[in-house]
């Protein structure tokens, strides 16, 4: 098992209708690596200040990540402000501090270089490209993305494109890549650019998986009150990137089942701030969840 994760660790400043929370520890990398580590042992690759906390670098080391490839650096740590209003799916960015950050560039470990399955988390499509240069034959290559990246960095988002194989993005960020105001279209046109497998995340409405010639739909889990929607698509990432490190194939079935497994993630992740609610998990509870995902879409 070999899955390497690259993107951010940060603090979060979070207001939703149902409280505000500070310095919440959050990031891509943070929600991906912890939803991932429920089935696998994954490598973690980011950076953080001097201001984060010990407490959750003991919680990964619990949670058998590896940290070889984690740097920590004088000054503080990337911080982000943001207000959700009564529509989850809507968010707005009060304030964006880079800080250590700001100059990240990774040098990976000789053994992450060898890994199997790599995720570029929704960092800038120049630092993706950049980190590609260092892997050698990986089984499949995942890349993740946000607006800011296609408005600004297009071309260069597309040069990655051609070289994963899983591209993850929510629905607005593919009607926005294409110009495209149909999903189905928007897909289709998105394995033209380069990854055979295309996942568009539709917030509480679900995802579709685009295969080679099949499309997948999974619901997402029952919720009246969305506690936190921050982090939720990068532990769609971790669950159905961490079953497939697991598994080791990458067949259609075992594709589906890892996108529900995602939504499993996904929706656990939301029951509360921040990783608090990844912090108690278990496996019998995401087993649970699992099943009732089952029968959401079991009938006679």
């Amino acid at each position: 098992m070999s899955l390497v994760i690259i993107g951010s660790l940060a603090f979060d400043t979070i207001e939703t209708p149902l409280g505000r929370r500070e310095g919440v520890v959050g990031g891509s990398a943070t929600y991906c690596a912890l939803a991932a580590s429920y089935f696998t042992r994954p490598r973690l690759v980011g950076v953080v200040g001097e201001d984060f906390p010990a407490s959750v670098i003991d919680l990964f080391q619990q949670r058998k990540i590896d940290l070889t490839g984690l740097e920590r650096r004088k000054g503080r740590t990337f911080h982000w402000e943001g207000r959700y209003g009564r529509d989850p799916n809507q968010r707005l960015t009060i304030k964006l501090e880079l800080n250590v950050f700001q100059d990240f560039r990774p040098v990976l470990p000789r053994k992450y270089r060898l890994a199997k399955n790599i995720f570029l988390a929704n960092i800038d499509p120049d630092l993706q490209e950049e980190i590609l240069r260092q892997v050698t034959q990986p089984r499949l290559v995942a890349m993740d993305t946000i607006d800011h990246w296609i408005k600004t960095k297009r071309e260069a988002l597309l040069r990655v494109l051609k070289k994963v194989n899983i591209f993850f993005a929510n629905d607005e960020e593919a009607k926005l890549l294409t110009e495209e105001i149909n999903l189905i279209r928007a897909g289709r046109q998105i394995q033209k650019f380069g990854p055979e497998l295309v996942i568009i995340k539709k917030g509480e409405h679900g995802a579709l998986v685009f295969g080679s010639d099949w499309i997948f739909g999974v619901l997402a889990h029952p919720c009246e009150e969305v506690i936190d929607p921050t982090g939720a698509g990068d532990c769609f990432a971790g669950g159905f990137l961490g079953y497939l490190d697991r598994s080791r194939q990458l067949n259609s079935r075992v594709v589906k089942r890892a996108a529900v497994y995602g939504s499993v993630m996904a929706s656990l992740a939301i029951e509360d701030f921040g990783i608090e609610r990844l912090k108690a998990l278990d496996s019998e509870t995401i087993k649970k969840r699992f099943l009732e995902f089952k029968r959401l879409v079991t009938f006679s």
